[in-house]
């Protein structure tokens, strides 16, 4: 009987800390979400980006011969 109530109080004990980790790890990504900055992206520099990469492309199909 004695052997049994110890794997007893030794799987209880290891359910409690996975659940202790579990709720530390929840809090821990919901402190990191808050504290991440917003990144606002600008619409000139996403049209800049784009027509650099159009641009890349047209010169690797070797549209342009000068180049």
């Amino acid at each position: 009987m004695a052997k049994k109530s110890k794997k007893m109080a030794a799987a209880l004990a290891a359910v409690s800390l996975y659940l202790l980790q579990e709720q530390a790890a929840q809090e821990e990504q919901a402190v990191s979400e808050c504290a991440a900055p917003v990144i606002q992206t600008s619409m000139w520099g996403h049209s800049g980006r784009q027509e650099m990469m159009t641009m890349r492309r047209l010169i690797q199909m070797r549209t342009f011969t000068r180049f």
